[in-house]
């Protein structure tokens, strides 16, 4: 009963360290600026809104606390030896790492670089210095970089999960410039989560904390002496995805990267224990960290390219791109990827054609679509005044289109300074939309 009681008093000291430290706040108001970012060019490209961002974020926020719930509770068992300084060094890494390439801000590049540097700072005397040169290698060296890790490992795999459930959810269809210049659809998949973390570790000489003494009831894996006594440090994190495609139906993107995700995880997680055993394994565990992330990335990039692309108009008719929430298309049950073939018995090629066809009964409106197996199937349902003009279907893009979202790596700067579709005449360097990618 006394462990229990002292587990709730530390624990509660922990969150209230979590509400006063930055990083949390940062990781929302990044999370913020990309839903914000996202409809801006929702709305650019096809003139409504397909989601609120508050609500997005508001989810996020929700899931992520689950997230760093389970990944807690995890985390009392391995026993990482994770304090405070990790935390800076972690979310310092990260924000230079940032300025770079938005897509860096994940933690499994900022712990590799962590343990690549204490690696090379044991072989330099930068600890024996009394300056501050010393102070930041004494840091360093502190930092339980195995454990560090095997964190990241668990947080992928926590990603791996999302993004399988939730990944298509969390796409946005676009316009995009293809290998030949012409336009064609795709989608931008992306989800962000704000993790708070409260892990249980050993007491080490720079807690900052109250300890505990209190004997625990298990034995954790990782870590020091924990006869000296415990406490639970607050380390908040972040976890996200971001994905493009011209050639997958959102589901089947989600699913690749999903799977390529668990891979890295389960890799990683096996690289950190046995360099928790063979320290002088550490720097393959560091390399690997950022090389097999890297890996993924070729993979997404490779799947892409080898494909041809899928959201283009055909003889058959004219593709789906999108569907409107709350409009006819998405009531009678119309889904990403189908053609339009036949509106009110008359064949549409174009979007001429097709506004030509439904103002042929502007009371009621047959539609004949092929889907994505390519078979036939029929669709009907009443129009009222102010139904959208394309019944809520966002079609692939044809000549006409005005706008497009180029495929770039974001900076951070690029995100602060607010980014907008570029226009498909007159297109310059200046202009042009960073997708991270």
């Amino acid at each position: 009963m006394e462990t229990v009681q002292a587990m709730l008093k530390l624990l509660g000291e922990a969150a209230l360290q979590l509400l006063v430290q930055p990083f949390y706040y940062i990781a929302i108001l990044f999370i913020v600026l990309q839903y914000i970012r996202q409809m801006r060019m929702e709305r650019q490209l096809f003139a409504v809104k397909l989601r609120d961002w508050k609500s997005l974020v508001f989810k996020s926020l929700i899931t992520g606390l689950l997230i760093g719930v389970s990944v807690s509770l995890v985390g009392a068992f391995i026993g990482s030896t994770l304090t405070s300084t990790a935390v800076l060094w972690l979310w310092s890494i990260t924000a230079v790492l940032m300025l770079i390439k938005i897509r860096y801000l994940c933690f499994a590049y900022s712990a590799g670089v962590i343990t690549l540097l204490q690696w090379i700072v044991g072989f330099t005397p930068l600890a024996d210095r009394s300056d501050w040169l010393g102070t930041l290698a004494v840091s360093l060296e502190q930092i339980d970089a195995a454990g560090l890790l095997l964190l990241v490992a668990l947080l992928h795999l926590a990603e791996a999960l999302l993004v399988r459930a939730q990944g298509d959810k969390l796409s946005t269809p676009l316009f995009l410039e293809g290998k030949r210049g012409k336009l064609v659809g795709g989608y931008f998949l992306q989800g962000f989560w704000p993790v708070p973390l409260l892990l249980l570790v050993p007491v080490t000489n720079d807690a900052s904390m109250g300890i505990s003494t209190n004997a625990l009831p298990w034995t954790p894996l990782f870590g020091a002496d924990w006869t000296q006594g415990w406490t639970f440090v607050a380390l908040p994190m972040i976890i996200g995805f971001s994905e493009m495609t011209r050639s997958m139906l959102p589901r089947t993107k989600a699913k690749h990267a999903a799977n390529g995700l668990l891979i890295y995880s389960v890799v990683l997680a096996a690289v950190a224990i046995i360099a928790w055993w063979q320290p002088i394994l550490l720097p393959i565990a560091a390399i690997t960290s950022f090389v097999l992330h890297e890996a993924i990335v070729w993979r997404s990039h490779w799947a892409e390219s080898s494909r041809t692309p899928l959201y283009v108009h055909d003889s058959r008719g004219l593709r789906i791109l999108g569907i409107v929430p709350g409009t006819p298309a998405e009531a009678m049950g119309l889904s990403v990827g189908e053609i339009l073939y036949k509106v009110n018995g008359i064949r549409v090629r174009t979007k001429e054609e097709l506004y030509e066809a439904l103002v042929q009964n502007s009371a009621f409106c047959k539609l004949e679509v092929y889907n994505f197996e390519g078979e036939l199937k029929f669709a009907q349902k009443a129009r009222y005044a102010g139904d959208h003009h394309q019944l809520g279907v966002i079609l692939a893009p044809d000549e006409q289109a005005n706008y497009y979202a180029a495929s770039g790596p974001a900076s951070l700067f690029g995100l602060l300074r607010g980014m907008r579709a570029s226009n498909r005449r007159g297109k310059s360097e200046s202009n042009s939309e960073q997708i991270q990618g």
